[in-house]
């Protein structure tokens, strides 16, 4: 089934926040569809790659799942230099969580790529008894900020998969398709050389 027009978009995208957040929690549902309870911290850093298919590109996302400890804070530049987004995470049952990741979005603001795609994704609304950190004032200092905003339940699936593909959208937004000779070259070679008239 060939789409046309379709091409490929190659992204580092980076989870950042506090420990206990719900980063790997979040990787882990929309890379490998599962939820473990007792998830262990993260040591440095976790990679992983998944691809998503939208109509106008593939997508594959190189993720960067960044350890919330603070002894590990002075490692997290190394992981989103150079990101093409950024996935700022909190606790919504934890106020401090939230001024963490308000001090991760200022970071991104100073040291990020200027044209970072970036999401604030309040996790755990599964957990809305025990909200201590209000919808408004994520969606207030996303908006702020020129954010996207989102709910999430890693534990429940809500909103993961939709995280994904709205960064996907606006990856391949960013960087369109552009039809040049390169690909015609790159399908000669694929069929043997035969779309040239005089190849043998």
């Amino acid at each position: 089934m060939a789409r046309t027009g379709n091409h490929n978009v190659q992204a580092k995208l980076v989870f950042l926040g506090d420990m206990g957040a719900g980063k790997t929690s979040l990787v882990l549902r929309f890379v490998k569809g599962q939820f473990s309870e007792y998830q262990e911290s993260t040591i440095g850093a976790a990679f992983f790659t998944q691809v998503l298919s939208l109509n106008e590109a593939t997508i594959k996302f190189d993720i960067w799942d960044t350890a919330g400890q603070e002894r590990y804070h002075s490692l997290a530049p190394m992981y989103y230099r150079g990101a093409a987004a950024a996935v700022v995470v909190y606790d919504i049952t934890s106020m401090d969580s939230f001024v963490r990741a308000k001090k991760w979005v200022q970071e991104l603001q100073r040291q990020g790529n200027p044209n970072l795609i970036m999401f604030l994704a309040a996790n755990k609304a599964d957990l809305e008894e025990k909200r201590k950190v209000p919808a408004e004032d994520g969606d207030q200092y996303a908006k702020e900020n020129g954010m996207a905003f989102v709910e999430t339940s890693a534990k429940t699936a809500q909103n993961v998969n939709e995280l994904f593909y709205e960064i996907a959208k606006r990856l391949a937004k960013a960087n369109p398709s552009r039809t040049t000779g390169m690909k015609l070259q790159g399908r000669s070679q694929e069929s043997g050389g035969r779309l040239f008239c005089c190849s043998a």
